[in-house]
């Protein structure tokens, strides 16, 4: 791929992602799934499936068309018929489907690689280009660098942010497939493209991939963080709780209205920052902790939780 710093932030990265693929295809519409989250600008915020977020755009956001997420029609539902019957009926509209492997704001819902693969070959039967949105669960939270290793796919770009400074500092990348760069000179450019502090963590970041130490590590982590939330949520009933996720961006489900934030809140009040996920639902407890961990502190941390489930549970 060459690697495009399009400025500080995510949706940056899904806003550059977007006016190529446009650009190179002469087309205008984006495909989006059910629960995704993809940034707060205009651009992204469309792609968006929160209500909520996208009622704060104050207009309206058009050129998107909304495909159902893997599992979102049942679990012998394969969605991807449904995406291949909509491009069917659109074959001069659509630009490029975008997707998270692993949508971290919209529930934790985490997609089959074979999911991912037909969703691949989809895409390029109708010549559509393929944008993977790696912001969250990309830069070695799941195991490998890229969240979508696992499915062998090869997407045509790829947006990165977050965790790929190393260290919280501004910096995101959209990785294009060499023969779609075709952006003249200066024709996207921006104010804060390259934070030079950034520069130096990151490339310091990408140390840690020399090798499959962190890979192996954060393997190996995420079955112990499996296996403490599934513990919590057999020994805790009343909370019809389910586990999502995958590797290091993990969390229960509850469909029980309030529960997931009162856990949050009674975490908080014992030293554990975390958060909901779930659009505006808030009905999943997101675990998403440091790539480096230590086992002593992710136990910790993991009983600090257990914890909350008990003060909060009914």
């Amino acid at each position: 791929y060459k690697v495009m710093f399009p400025g500080p932030t995510g949706t940056n990265a899904v806003e550059a992602a977007l006016k190529l693929v446009r650009k190179v295809t002469g087309r205008q519409d984006i495909v989006s799934f059910t629960n995704a989250f993809h940034g707060m600008t205009l651009g992204a915020l469309a792609l968006s499936g929160n209500v909520v977020k996208r009622e704060s755009a104050g207009i309206p956001l058009q050129h998107q068309l909304t495909a159902p997420y893997d599992g979102e029609l049942g679990v012998d539902v394969d969605t991807v018929s449904v995406l291949d019957a909509m491009l069917a009926d659109s074959p001069n509209s659509v630009a490029g489907v975008i997707v998270e492997t692993v949508q971290g704001e919209g529930g934790l819902h985490s997609a089959d690689f074979g999911w991912l693969r037909r969703l691949s070959e989809c895409c390029k039967r109708h010549d559509v280009l393929l944008i993977v949105d790696d912001i969250q669960a990309g830069c070695g939270r799941t195991g490998t660098f890229f969240s979508f290793e696992p499915a062998s796919i090869e997407p045509d770009v790829i947006c990165l942010s977050k965790s790929i400074s190393g260290s919280g500092l501004p910096m995101s990348l959209t990785l294009i497939r060499p023969d779609l760069d075709i952006w003249s000179p200066g024709e996207h450019n921006g104010t804060f493209r390259g934070n030079n502090a950034a520069f130096v963590t990151a490339t310091e970041a990408l140390s840690w991939w020399v090798d499959d130490s962190l890979t192996n590590d954060v393997h190996r982590k995420s079955e112990m963080i499996r296996a403490e939330l599934e513990s919590i949520a057999t020994e805790h009933e009343s909370m019809r709780a389910t586990v999502r996720g995958r590797g290091f961006l993990q969390g229960l489900h509850t469909p029980i209205a309030g529960l997931a934030s009162q856990i949050c809140a009674a975490a908080f009040e014992r030293g554990l920052l975390m958060e909901t996920s779930g659009g505006a639902a808030s009905d999943v407890v997101k675990l998403m902790p440091p790539l480096t961990i230590e086992d002593t502190q992710l136990e910790n941390g993991l009983a600090i939780l257990r914890a909350s489930v008990e003060a909060a549970a009914p």
